[in-house]
């Protein structure tokens, strides 16, 4: 759902040039302005927030604790559309030419930018225009607007709908980007009021979805009432992908390489081998020092090819001169692995925080086999240069304090074994 209390861009601009030149009359100067104009900016972005960002003085126009606040975090904004005004150049292979005033105007238009999005999301104009309540001409209008400005198109027709072309991709990424920092000036401001709030939307990998997330989360929304978290269970390229766009806060879960390169940082938080889980019961359950090779032919629930645990896995086989064995079932599904465990004679590797509770009633065990160099980094993964908004960095530093306590407790299904 489209947030529909976003600041206007080029009120945000005015301030950002406001507190550049220290005057009213300098920014209007520099944007090319009338002094009014400038001035009806800046109190309208301060009515927009409900607070006071400059205080004026004989010597200039000098940021409140709240102006300083929104220019951090404009700075990020503009940043992205900066950068998406130097790439539109660079794809029209020429140097684009900007006046003193800086940024391209026709970027500088929050609805527009917002009706873009949108419109990249349904595909579908009439839907864009509906869930923005505005015309299907208003929607038209926008894109072409941006389109001459970038100089490129950005949608194609398709018979699935307006799809975006390559170059509307990377124009999409910037703009998501960017919407997604400003979405965030609102609840930077509140912080400094001391009330936390806004939406937290969390990249939930499997190791991070039964201990740990949950607990945070309760903690978080228990002590700040006005927050709201959303979680995304995609598959980890996707959570990446919206990661890179600012569309999710960060990734809790398994840690994979990381690569300065792409713009994410890790945090490790606690480590945790694989287990080797069965149904109470089970033939093997009460046996004592297994080996891999007694586990060779019996049905595995693995995860899926590819995937960093089934590559731990696999290689632990083969470090003891062991195929590894093919799985009967294949998935990284919780709900499912609990009912083949508790209904049949499978077994499945996994970390035993990922069915704690089962464990600790007694539902499942672990059994008593080695899993030799099968420890798994667990954290937090985020983008690089981009600080969380208020929300997120407290539902941060609540999965740090649980991490370390679920680290220190020995798990159910290690008391089990």
């Amino acid at each position: 759902m489209e947030r529909t209390d976003l600041l206007n861009l080029a009120g945000l601009h005015a301030v950002q040039r406001v507190a550049e030149t220290g005057s009213v009359s300098r920014a209007a100067a520099a944007l090319f302005r009338a002094q009014s104009a400038v001035t009806r900016a800046v109190q309208e972005i301060e009515a927009a927030l409900g607070a006071s960002l400059f205080d004026r003085k004989p010597s200039g126009m000098l940021p409140t604790p709240a102006g300083r606040a929104v220019l951090k975090r404009s700075e990020r904004v503009f940043a992205e559309l900066d950068e998406l005004a130097r790439w539109c150049g660079i794809r029209q292979s020429r140097r684009r030419t900007v006046p003193d005033a800086g940024r391209p105007a026709y970027l500088l238009n929050t609805r527009r930018l917002q009706l873009f999005s949108t419109l990249a999301r349904h595909r579908h104009m009439p839907s864009a225009a509906r869930t923005l309540g505005v015309t299907q001409p208003a929607v038209s209008s926008a894109i072409r607007i941006l389109e001459n400005g970038a100089g490129f198109p950005l949608f194609h027709r398709h018979p699935r709908g307006l799809l975006l072309t390559t170059d509307g991709e990377t124009f999409l990424l910037h703009v998501r980007r960017a919407l997604n920092e400003l979405s965030h000036v609102l609840d930077d401001i509140a912080a400094l009021r001391g009330s936390i709030q806004g939406v937290v939307t969390v990249g939930a990998l499997p190791l991070g979805r039964t201990l740990i997330l949950p607990e945070a989360v309760a903690r978080v929304v228990t002590q700040y009432p006005k927050v709201r978290v959303l979680t995304d269970e995609s598959a980890y390229e996707g959570l990446v992908a919206g990661l890179r766009a600012g569309d999710i806060d960060f990734i809790l879960g398994a840690l994979r390489a990381n690569d300065a390169a792409s713009g994410l940082e890790n945090e490790r938080l606690m480590s945790e081998n694989l287990v080797v889980l069965a149904r109470r019961g089970h033939p093997l359950a009460a046996a004592r020092n297994l080996s891999l090779r007694e586990l060779t032919s019996a049905q595995w629930i693995l995860p899926r090819t590819h995937s960093p645990a089934r590559g731990l896995f696999e290689t632990m086989f083969r470090r003891m001169k062991l195929k590894p064995p093919m799985p009967t079932v294949e998935t990284a599904d919780l709900a499912i692995i609990r009912g083949l465990l508790l209904h049949t004679d499978m077994i499945a590797t996994l970390s035993a925080q990922q069915l704690h509770y089962e464990c600790e009633s007694g539902q499942l065990v672990a059994l008593d086999v080695p899993m030799h160099d099968t420890r798994r980094d667990i954290g937090l993964t985020l983008r690089a240069g981009s600080p969380p908004s208020p929300a997120a960095r407290a539902l941060i530093d609540a999965i740090r304090l649980v991490a370390t306590e679920v680290a220190r407790a020995p798990h159910a299904a290690e008391r089990a074994q």
